[in-house]
């Protein structure tokens, strides 16, 4: 199994060494934990997509740890300086023109002339970008379409020893990936709902922004995938008003007989920062054949849970 190791300063260098040398490192972001390598090694990239069992056409997001990295990456106009200035470090991540056509950045970019960048809030993650000297690419650290992880414990289970080191930064604060914006086209478009909401983007741009839910089979972000973050063991039903024979029941409010609760007050935040832990929890009951969840509203970052259960629970 891969070694978990605490983020002290030491450990940070060990990780950025392997990062330059092309290997594997999972790391703690505030949204979930990544499975890291440098963005210019297409063999580390290419070890990405086979540890998680990813199709190579999703592409990966980039993380910087300053706004100079990200220049020489994107065509960063006006409106993502602003975004930028206003939010990062946060779970918001751009879609932006490239820069150039360095080649080394094509698998990482899944082929497209447009690159998925974002600042992660976690001090860690920051530490070991900034080490490194490199944007490292990161998608969630688990097998492809299965839950992610919000703590290092969760890595080791699903990734074992396809990942060189796991720096350990505790559970994740806000629980579900970052919001996605494409900001190529005149309109903003929201591709992939998160921590920062709709609404709030909308109220800083001054705009309707778009949304769009992408094309599975040509993804220009991640998260498109028709089936992802899905349990191994259960099916999932999602809107359960009751629990049914045989379900486990992850409850949203004031459920009485759920198993357990996202969040009994009903707030959003507490839910979605829950989520992936508590869908973990209910896939190792064995003495229950299904899942079911409580309606969530679909508003604020109700949005991306919703985004997460509706692809956990897709079947053809």
């Amino acid at each position: 199994m891969s070694v978990i190791c605490n983020p002290d300063s030491q450990n940070i260098k060990k990780a950025a060494s392997l990062i330059k040398s092309g290997k594997l490192v999972a790391f703690p972001t505030e949204t979930v934990y990544g499975l890291g390598a440098s963005a210019y090694i297409p063999e580390a990239v290419a070890g990405i997509f086979a540890a998680k069992g990813r199709p190579s056409f999703n592409p990966l997001i980039s993380h910087v740890a300053d706004l100079d990295l990200v220049e020489e990456l994107a065509v960063f106009d006006e409106r993502a300086k602003f975004l930028a200035k206003k939010y990062w470090p946060a779970p918001l991540t751009f879609v932006l023109k490239r820069a150039n056509k360095n080649p080394a950045l094509d698998l990482a970019c899944a082929g497209l002339d447009t690159i998925t960048v974002r600042m992660p809030r976690h001090e860690v993650a920051l530490a070991l970008i900034r080490e490194s000297g490199v944007p490292i690419v990161a998608p969630s650290a688990n097998r492809s379409q299965t839950i992610s992880p919000t703590t290092a414990r969760h890595v080791e289970e699903s990734l074992g020893e396809n990942v060189d080191m796991i720096l350990d930064g505790g559970q994740c604060s806000v629980g579900v990936e970052s919001t996605i914006i494409d900001l190529t086209t005149p309109k903003a478009v929201l591709l992939r709902a998160g921590g920062i909401t709709l609404e709030e983007l909308e109220n800083d741009l001054g705009e309707k922004i778009l949304i769009s839910h992408g094309n599975p089979d040509m993804p220009s972000s991640p998260g498109q995938m028709l089936r992802h973050y899905a349990p191994s063991n259960h099916t999932l039903r999602i809107n359960a008003k009751s629990k049914e024979k045989d379900e486990f029941l992850i409850g949203f409010g004031e459920v009485e007989d759920a198993n357990i609760n996202l969040s009994p007050k009903g707030d959003l935040r507490e839910a979605a920062a829950n989520l992936f832990a508590f869908l973990r929890i209910a896939d190792e009951q064995k003495e229950f054949s299904k899942i079911a969840i409580s309606p969530i509203p679909e508003n604020s970052v109700g949005l991306a849970i919703n985004d997460r259960i509706r692809r956990a629970s897709y079947s053809k």
